[in-house]
């Protein structure tokens, strides 16, 4: 995917995808303290619905990303790599330079009313955070929940924003047509470890109280446990004091996730390593020898390890992203022409 493939530009499309056609793309900057040092790249998306590759593992097939590049600037963010097909930096570049489908509502309103639209799980948050700071300024979810909602169509967010609770009110009127999924992210408790591997992000107890918030208003909500940190937040007492926090804000489910460093996301958290863990980095190395992955009987571990804390603490996990079964079938048979992005194929 390329540039041009963002935006609804002829001029655009005929381009040097490389390049910022300066008629298809708006950049901002702003100065006010939450916005400083970030520059927004204002697009008009040809297409907003995307569908998962068929290889994928997820238990969904379309996705809405109404960002690219996220302010979270989580050191391990696999999605580091998809700035790259936009010629952006995946480093700081990625943190900073970020790209706003502005046309996002909009253009999904006319796609889910394509008669080609069979109504299916919209998944968001799968790629970048869809309540990352840009939201605040943008506030393209309220118009995308709104659209979901007109079609009763089924959704589900994952995120580690507190603004999600800005959508309260129109996320529980989505609950009472169609089936709404909330999972909020939270790997750890440990806010040394917050601090420099999530810098961007509200801090983890934060995140705990839009669990309880969300649950207080009849919206189960569940938590992904991600990712977990090999020899940083893997220790049994840290994994127990997450757990019993995550179970004391009333989530419905946890389900762990080990951290996966794909290239992009790999070389950066390294150098992250190197820099604040140097002692860890040929553990790392050994690690993740194979690949992206850490090894099945690492992963096996911690699985168990949490799955039977959350069931001492009497909660239990779920897949990730999987959403409740519909009880109101859509009004009406949509349409689209969607896209294929790039997706995530395990969670942030």
């Amino acid at each position: 995917m390329r540039w041009e493939n963002l935006t609804d530009s002829d001029h655009a499309r005929a381009a040097d995808p490389a390049l910022f056609g300066a008629d298809a793309v708006t950049t901002r900057t702003f100065d006010t303290p939450e916005f400083r040092g970030i520059t927004f790249h204002e697009v008009r998306a040809r297409s907003i619905l995307n569908r998962v590759p068929g290889a994928s593992r997820m238990p969904f097939e379309w996705t809405v990303n109404p960002y690219r590049g996220c302010s979270h600037a989580c050191v391990y963010c696999f999605a580091r790599k998809t700035h790259s097909y936009l010629d952006l930096d995946t480093g700081l570049g990625f943190d900073s330079q970020i790209v706003v489908k502005v046309n996002a509502p909009e253009l999904l309103r006319r796609q889910l009313a394509s008669r080609r639209w069979q109504g299916e799980h919209v998944a968001m948050g799968t790629n970048v955070d869809c309540y990352q700071r840009a939201e605040g300024r943008y506030r393209l979810m309220p118009g995308i929940i709104t659209a979901l909602t007109e079609r009763a169509n089924p959704f589900s967010i994952l995120t580690k924003g507190t603004l999600i609770l800005r959508d309260l009110d129109l996320l529980t009127r989505a609950a009472r047509v169609t089936d709404v999924g909330i999972s909020v992210s939270v790997g750890f408790t440990d806010t040394d470890l917050w601090r420099t591997v999530e810098p961007g992000t509200p801090a983890p107890e934060r995140r705990l109280d839009v669990v309880r918030t969300l649950t207080g208003h009849g919206i189960g909500c569940g938590v992904l446990m991600a990712p977990v940190i090999p020899f940083l937040g893997d220790e049994p007492a840290q994994l127990r004091a997450t757990v019993r926090a995550i179970a004391a804000a009333g989530a419905t489910s946890v389900t762990p996730l080990v951290l996966h460093l794909r290239p992009g996301a790999r070389e950066w958290f390294m150098a992250w390593l190197g820099q604040h863990h140097p002692h860890l980095v040929r553990r790392y190395e050994r690690l993740y020898a194979d690949g992206a992955y850490a090894p099945k009987w690492y992963q096996r571990r911690i699985t168990g390890q949490v799955h039977a804390l959350a069931r001492e603490y009497g909660i239990g996990p779920t897949r990730p992203g999987m959403p409740r079964r519909t009880e109101t079938e859509p009004a009406e048979q949509a349409d689209a022409s969607p896209t294929t992005e790039p997706v995530q194929l395990s969670f942030m």
